[in-house]
């Protein structure tokens, strides 16, 4: 009964707040994948033979106003109850608090899928997807200049891990998860297993830090219980500073790092999507630390701020129009644009290709100036030369296999064994498919996004 009048109640919240939307026209066409969920057996087997990328030694490409970049993220927390938080309170003494900082949408994934490709292409729950060869992300830009990147993804069974998720084998509780982990989206890294050497889990982050082996950029994800999810965020706050404090006094690591913790979205969808982020790391001026920033920003921030410091190349979406970090704006000469809140929201997602595929992925701005003056990733004026197209169907369409077994970053790839504990599998299979309720949601209720992210909320 609850669950059925919060439905009914964010139904008219949609309405409310967009009353031409078209649900099912919105979501009567979606493309579909089969889910790759696969037993422990076979987990295990892939684990004793994937490779795993090393950095150790490579050379670090300078940056205008820091050499590393590296996000944390934690889940679902509003943004009062972040800030309140005591643990979360320190590391406010440590950095910048940006105050203005937006989520782009809900549940989950389509956040982490924007965070790295600047869009989150119609995205609205947390399902198995794929991003066709046409969408670039990042790790794309970074290359461009020989930058370094890689993810850690705690408790992923083996590095290059694609499944839908991993649970812990002591008591089979979701772990690792499939739609905490931006860069698996992308069909630009999957289909690469030299890219996939690139994601990796913690075991190989503590490895990578001894070794001083860690990438230029870094997405970093902690598992469901230590990000907040199946917890709450005292319980994440005081995780966050027990693993991340340490680091904060490790000399070389800190050398001129910048990093960003924050959350994915808020808890309460019927709020404003405001979320906590908090800059962290040696790139800080030390006059700064303890300040608060109340410009504009959302998660495709951090990837303009990558674009202007290392003069990247940007991907033509959320990317071209979204604030460079003030600090580093003002000391880049970059203006900061001003953005009127008053009617938005973010709490749910706009129509794209993950919800109707007859939109295409959608034509990137072609003509645009980036951040810092950048234009456009060059192969992407190829892809979409066709002013008509709107899924990238251009000849070099498939340029991102340029070298697939050839690692542009300049890692040296090495095998690993299987990081996987516990002893026996269960009966049926080692994962635990924490999505197929929210999956079975989204396809059962054509209400729009926001009631999918209200059924997220009771699973």
């Amino acid at each position: 009964m609850q669950l059925t009048l919060v439905i009914a109640a964010l139904a008219s919240l949609v309405t409310a707040q967009s009353p031409s939307l078209d649900t099912q026209a919105l979501y009567g066409n979606r493309p579909t994948w089969s889910k790759y969920d696969p037993p422990l057996a076979t987990i295990v087997a892939d684990a004793a033979k994937a490779p795993t990328n090393s950095f150790a030694g490579k050379q670090v490409v300078p940056g205008k106003a820091f050499d590393k970049f590296y996000q944390i993220w934690l889940e679902n927390t509003d943004y009062d109850k972040a800030s309140e938080q005591a643990d979360m309170q320190w590391f406010m003494t440590q950095g910048i608090t940006l105050t203005n900082y937006w989520a782009q949408t809900h549940p989950s994934s389509p956040n982490y899928v924007a965070a790295v490709g600047g869009s989150y292409f119609g995205s609205y729950d947390n399902s198995y997807r794929l991003l066709p060869e046409s969408v670039p992300t990042v790790a794309d830009l970074l290359e461009t200049k020989d930058i370094s990147w890689g993810e850690y993804q705690e408790d992923q069974p083996y590095t290059g891990f694609t499944g839908y998720n991993f649970s812990r084998q002591s008591d089979y509780a979701d772990a690792y998860v499939r739609k905490h982990n931006p860069l698996v989206f992308y069909e630009t890294v999957t289909n690469y297993p030299n890219r996939l050497a690139n994601i990796k889990n913690f075991t190989e982050f503590d490895k990578d830090v001894a070794a001083n082996a860690l990438p230029q950029w870094a997405f970093i994800t902690p598992n469901m219980t230590n990000d907040a999810h199946d917890t709450d965020i005292e319980f994440a706050g005081k995780w966050a500073r027990g693993w991340l404090e340490p680091l904060l006094n490790n000399e070389e690591f800190m050398k001129n790092n910048l990093i960003i913790l924050t959350f994915d979205e808020n808890d309460t969808y019927s709020k404003k999507n405001t979320i906590l982020a908090i800059l962290l790391g040696g790139a800080i001026p030390e006059h700064l630390k303890g300040t608060t920033d109340h410009t504009y920003y959302n998660h495709y921030s951090n990837i303009a701020t990558c674009e202007a410091n290392w003069e990247l190349p940007h991907l033509g979406r959320g990317d071209v129009d979204a604030n460079v970090f003030k600090f580093i704006a003002d000391d880049l000469n970059i203006p900061v644009a001003e953005f009127d809140t008053t009617n938005q929201y973010n709490n749910f997602s706009a129509p794209g290709f993950f919800s109707d595929k007859s939109l295409g992925v959608g034509r990137p701005q072609l003509n645009a100036t980036g951040a810092g003056g950048a234009r456009i990733l060059p192969a992407l004026l190829e892809v979409f030369a066709d002013a008509s197209d709107v899924n990238g169907t251009g000849s070099a369409a498939t340029f991102f296999n340029r070298a697939a077994n050839n690692n542009s970053t300049g890692g040296n790839s090495t095998v690993v064994s299987p990081s996987i504990t516990g002893s026996a599998a269960p009966s049926a299979s080692a994962t635990v498919s924490s999505g197929q309720a929210n999956g079975a949601a989204a396809a059962g209720v054509s209400l729009g996004a926001a009631v999918v992210g209200a059924v997220a909320l009771f699973i």
